[in-house]
């Protein structure tokens, strides 16, 4: 079966600073993840960008990307880095002077030190510090940025910084905390929204939101699943309104039984139930569609995919699972759904935050013992179909 995408399609790849250059002073350096790295190298992307360039260009003509807010800004309300500028610049120019289109995301789940240490986001004074960083970026990189997103994932920031406590501050179990900086982050967006829309009135800003499937099976995981669908989903989504697109990630299907299961911390359970699943959760791209359709009813934005992807070292399910999502994502724009775009995660392999680089989700391999990047099938196939929005997919899905 063959699916036609439309001609002015947005096809990109995507990347978080913070994953792929070696840390600068900020809060994720120095943190032993599961896998036993440590998150400091990551893939040394600043020392590759020429190379890194290549690839970018190749899979896809646009890029979704971040610049390190603790490289750029030393110090609150601190000028910016002069050679962070720089190489920032450079590489924008490079990326444009090959005419490829640029999604800026602001925040990417990390913050410099000094504003860790200021208590970042649980409290409100800290917000204006924040907004400057933001003022700052738009002046000094706006215009290469085609489209603007302001925060990526802040329900996976939020939940996994205060209530699990996965990532830093590492707090746990701290709800109401949690509460009052998603009601920080929430007016940090809208203040951002403004600063971007005060200069540059016709490019496009949203925000960018991780979803997930949460399905009780076994009592009472009913009920969890659907409070972590409320808090997750409905409640958290709510607080970023003030868009000119949603943009959605997706990833799993998280079955609770009567506590979550997933690959990462229940190996093999998600197999001996006969569910498909990649090295983190259980793989199921069908609720993707039910995901775009909900929404699109909720908000009635425009929707871009901001992420979509699995973690596998297996360049064949990765070129399944492309197809498989995309025939659904096709078959919502069927319906009716108004999606923009679709940004793959990600162009190459990265550190995955706590969990760190042997979970891949690359387009292109990393060595991380040499630093030596390899495009994978999977690259070529998703350089293949991009140039025409035209692809191959089973009808049987």
């Amino acid at each position: 079966m063959k699916i036609q995408f439309p001609a002015d399609f947005i096809w990109g790849t995507s990347t978080a600073a913070y994953q792929i250059e070696t840390a600068s002073d900020h809060e994720w350096k120095g943190v032993k993840c599961k896998d036993g790295t440590i998150f400091d190298k990551c893939s040394m992307h600043e020392q590759y960008r020429d190379i890194d360039l290549e690839n970018i260009c190749y899979l896809a003509p646009w890029y979704r990307m971040s610049l390190d807010w603790a490289k750029l800004q030393h110090s609150p309300y601190g000028e910016f880095d002069p050679l962070a500028v720089e190489g920032y610049h450079d590489f924008f120019e490079k990326l444009k002077a090959r005419g490829e289109k640029i999604m800026l995301v602001i925040h990417h789940f990390t913050n410099p030190n000094w504003f860790a240490k200021a208590g970042g986001f649980e409290k409100k004074e800290n917000i204006p510090m924040f907004l400057d960083f933001v003022k700052k970026l738009v002046t000094t990189f706006g215009h290469h940025a085609d489209i603007w997103n302001t925060f990526n994932e802040p329900m996976v920031y939020i939940s996994n910084g205060w209530i699990m406590g996965n990532f830093p501050p590492f707090k746990k179990g701290k709800i109401w905390l949690a509460r009052r900086v998603l009601k920080n982050v929430s007016a940090a967006h809208k203040e951002a929204y403004d600063i971007i829309k005060s200069r540059f009135p016709e490019t496009p800003v949203g925000i960018s939101k991780n979803t997930v499937k949460f399905v009780g099976e076994v009592f009472p995981g009913h009920i969890l699943a659907k409070i972590f669908d409320y808090w997750f989903m409905t409640y958290g989504g709510d607080h970023f309104k003030r868009v000119d697109f949603q943009g959605i990630s997706y990833y799993a299907r998280m079955p609770f039984r009567p506590l979550p299961v997933t690959e990462i911390d229940n190996p093999g359970v998600l197999a001996k139930l006969g569910r498909r699943h990649d090295d983190m959760w259980e793989y199921k791209p069908e609720e993707f569609y039910h995901i775009i359709h909900r929404f699109w009813k909720r908000y009635k934005k425009p929707i871009i995919i901001t992420e979509s992807g699995v973690c596998t070292n297996d360049p064949a399910f990765r070129i399944e699972s492309i197809k498989e999502y995309l025939y659904w994502m096709h078959k919502a724009i069927q319906d009716g759904v108004d999606i923009r775009g679709y940004f793959h995660w990600s162009t190459f392999d990265n550190h995955e935050w706590n969990l760190g680089t042997a979970y891949r989700f690359g387009l292109v391999r990393v060595n991380f013992e040499t630093m030596e990047r390899t495009m994978t099938e999977a690259g070529h196939f998703m350089h293949t179909f991009t140039k025409t929005g035209t692809l191959e997919v089973n009808d049987t899905y």
